[in-house]
């Protein structure tokens, strides 16, 4: 069998996830090379995954003539000048979401997937990997619940993890970047339609830390598409009984609801305290198969010659959306995207 052999860049959270799925599940593809700033993320790569080159220069790791796909899953802050590099070195690229923290960023990554048409680029939007969102999106071509006219989605980070990002919210973009930009791709994707205008507000109750950063735990969010279809988004940081994720599609026949109770199988609880059901505790746990099933697609695009459905006109449509979302935040105002 082929296999594809992929350099990654980026040994973090989800860089070991997105490693491990290539090491060990993928039968197509081979971990050849890693790159790190940080030595024990490069030494993880060594012991546990049996990475022989690493790099701690993401140019050098370019100039290795046995890699011939890099994952990027580094600091937002890097992904286009390192999917550029990637690209006009001759690797095809996958790369973690967002496209970039800026549009001209994106437009640098966009430039070289055009300059570069012969190499297979795709942007980590896995949501559209997971198997309940793929199935929902399946329904709604079919014709299932007539067209759809309205998106609902809900995104709240545990209470577990809050420290977390109080941390990081300096840096994060703000909470509808930070947060939102899956809930904004998903939305396009199942509408078929682009935003025309955003309203949006925050507010912070309990962790006043995130308005000392400029920032809110909570965010609110309504779009109005060009083909007149509606969305929201509600984004939060401080779900006290886990990670929640759910998302409804409502059409003119009937509507799909996605994980309205984020369990975390289909185990209930019956005892003293009641009837219980337990929830997922983190992003990795509820989306291991869509990392996984992202990746594998990725790979077989590549080997295959296809190109993968989600583009990098898909990252830029969504960063434009969300700077939009987040100046209506600060503004108060309707903001025309």
């Amino acid at each position: 069998m082929e296999k594809l052999r992929i350099g990654i860049a980026g040994l973090g959270r989800l860089g070991k996830v997105h490693a491990n799925n290539i090491a060990n599940k993928i039968p197509n593809a081979k971990l050849v090379a890693a790159c790190s700033i940080a030595l024990p993320e490069l030494t993880y790569a060594e012991k546990e995954l049996g990475v022989t080159r690493t790099y701690s220069d993401y140019r050098k790791m370019l100039q290795d003539e046995d890699v011939d796909a890099v994952v990027v899953v580094t600091t937002s802050s890097e992904h286009c000048w390192q999917i550029a590099a990637a690209l006009d070195a001759g690797k095809h690229v996958f790369s973690d979401k967002p496209l970039g923290v800026t549009l001209e960023e994106c437009k640098m990554a966009q430039e070289a997937v055009e300059r570069n048409p012969h190499l297979t680029f795709m942007l980590g939007f896995m949501r559209r990997s997971d198997p309940s969102y793929a199935y929902a999106k399946e329904k709604i071509d079919a014709g299932a619940i007539g067209t759809p006219y309205m998106v609902k989605a809900t995104g709240i980070d545990p209470e577990s993890a809050v420290e977390g990002s109080i941390r990081f919210a300096k840096t994060s973009g703000g909470i509808f970047l930070d947060m939102a930009i899956h809930d904004i791709d998903l939305m396009r994707w199942f509408l078929g339609a682009e935003a025309t205008s955003v309203y949006a507000l925050g507010t912070t109750f309990k962790h006043l830390e995130f308005k000392d950063a400029g920032d809110d735990e909570t965010g609110v969010a309504i779009y109005q598409f060009e083909n007149g279809a509606v969305g929201s988004i509600h984004v939060g940081r401080t779900a006290p009984h886990g990670y929640h994720v759910e998302t409804e599609i409502i059409g003119t026949e009937g509507s799909i609801r996605v994980s309205p109770v984020p369990a975390k199988n289909l185990s209930v609880l019956y005892n003293g305290q009641g009837v219980l059901t337990e929830c997922v505790e983190n992003f990795g746990t509820r989306f291991d198969d869509a990392y996984r099933l992202e990746m594998e697609e990725f790979v077989d695009c590549v080997l295959s010659g296809r190109k993968p459905g989600v583009t990098v006109y898909d990252g830029t449509m969504s960063t434009r959306i969300g700077f939009a979302t987040t100046k209506a935040w600060k503004t108060g105002q309707i903001v025309r995207i």
